[in-house]
C-alpha cells in the first residue's frame, strides 16, 4: 500500500516537553526568560564591540558575528514554542516546519564553524604573535566568515532538498520542541535511506572536520604556553584563549551529550529537554562568558554603567594599558 502522501495540506504536532497544563505556565516563563537574556545579552555585546575602536580587531569581529549566530539560532526554535504554550496549540505548518529546520541548520552550522575560526585567530595570536596582523588581516577575516556563512548555507540547502523528496502521512507528532532533522526523517512514510547516508556523512565531514581544526589549534597553543618560561607570561598567554575555550566546550559538550544520551536511552522526551542545553542554556551563556572573563569588554561595561565617575583612576589605568 502506497502512503498517505499529502505534504502541502499536512500538519505536524510539536509535542514538545509534553508536560500537563499546571506546569505550561512555569515552561513558558522559563523559556521567555532565558530567550530575552539571550537576545539582550548578545545585543550589548555586539552594541560593546561596535562603539569601541579598541575592540575593532579580528578576535571582536567574530565575537560579533558568534553573537549574532546564537540571536537568530534561539529565534528559531523557541519563539515558535512560546506561541504554541500561549495558544495552547501544538501545531506547525509542513511549510513552517520545514523553513524551521532550514535556518536552524544554518544558524548551528555558523555557530560551529565559527568556533573553530576563533580557534585559529587565538592559535596565530599566541604561536605566532609577531606575524598576526599581518596574517589576519581584514581580507582573510570577512573570508573566513564569509566561507562560514556560504558553507552553512550550501549544506542546509542539500538537508533541506533530501526532506522535501520524502513523503509524509497527513498527521504528524513530532516528540520535539522543534523540526529536528532527524525527526523529520524518522517520520517520513517513504525509504529515508539516502537521506540517512547524507545526514550522518554531512555530521562527520562539516562538523568532524571543525572540531578537528579546534583541538589541532588548542594543541598547538597548549605546546606554545608550555614553553614560555615565566608563570606570568603563561598565564597571560592563557587569558587570550580562555573565554573561547569555555565557549568551545560549553558548546560541543553539551551538543556531544545530547545526541549520545539520545542515542543511549532512545527516548525522545530526554533528547528534547537534553537538547534545550545546546538550543537556548549556551546561547544565553556566552555573553556572560565573554563579559566575566574579559578585561576589554568588563572596561567598556563600566564605561556605559555609569562606573567610570566612580571608578575613574581604576578605568584610567586600563586605558593607559598598551
Amino acid at each position: 500500500m502506497q502512503p498517505n502522501n499529502d505534504t502541502t495540506m499536512s500538519e505536524f504536532l510539536l509535542l514538545g516537553f509534553s508536560e500537563g497544563p499546571e506546569l505550561q505556565t512555569l515552561i513558558f516563563g522559563l523559556f521567555l526568560s532565558m530567550y530575552l537574556i539571550t537576545v539582550f545579552g548578545n545585543l550589548l555585546i555586539i552594541l560593546v564591540i561596535a562603539s569601541d575602536s579598541h575592540l575593532h580587531t579580528p578576535m571582536y569581529f567574530f565575537l560579533i558575528n558568534l553573537s549574532f549566530a546564537d540571536i537568530c539560532f534561539t529565534s528559531t526554535t523557541v519563539p515558535k514554542m512560546l506561541w504554541n504554550i500561549q495558544t495552547q496549540s501544538q501545531v506547525i505548518t509542513y511549510a513552517s516546519c520545514i523553513t524551521q529546520m532550514y535556518f536552524f541548520i544554518i544558524f548551528s552550522g555558523l555557530d560551529i564553524y565559527l568556533l573553530a575560526v576563533m580557534a585559529y585567530d587565538r592559535f596565530v595570536a599566541i604561536c605566532q604573535p609577531l606575524h598576526y596582523t599581518v596574517i589576519m588581516n581584514p581580507q582573510l577575516c570577512a573570508l573566513l566568515v564569509l566561507a562560514s556563512w556560504i558553507m552553512s548555507v550550501l549544506h542546509s540547502l542539500l538537508q533541506t532538498s533530501m526532506v522535501l523528496r520524502l513523503s509524509f502521512c497527513t498527521e504528524l507528532e513530532i516528540p520535539h520542541f522543534f523540526c529536528e532533522l532527524n525527526q523529520m526523517i524518522q517520520l517520513a512514510c517513504s525509504d529515508t535511506f539516502l537521506n540517512n547516508v547524507v545526514m550522518y556523512f554531512a555530521a562527520m565531514l562539516l562538523g568532524g572536520a571543525p572540531l578537528a581544526g579546534v583541538l589541532y589549534s588548542y594543541s598547538k597553543i597548549v605546546s606554545c604556553i608550555h614553553r614560555i618560561s615565566s608563570a606570568e607570561g603563561k598565564y597571560k598567554a592563557f587569558s587570550t584563549c580562555a573565554s573561547h575555550l569555555s565557549v568551545v566546550s560549553l558548546f560541543y559538550c553539551t551538543g556531544l551529550g545530547v545526541y549520545l544520551s539520545s542515542a543511549v536511552t532512545q527516548s525522545s522526551h530526554a533528547s528534547a529537554v537534553a537538547s534545550v542545553m545546546y538550543t537556548v542554556v549556551t546561547p544565553m551563556l556566552n555573553p556572560f562568558i565573554y563579559s566575566l572573563r574579559n578585561r576589554d569588554i568588563k572596561r567598556v561595561l563600566m564605561r556605559f554603567s555609569g562606573m567610570t565617575a566612580i571608578k575613574g583612576p581604576v578605568v584610567l589605568g586600563l586605558k593607559n594599558f598598551p
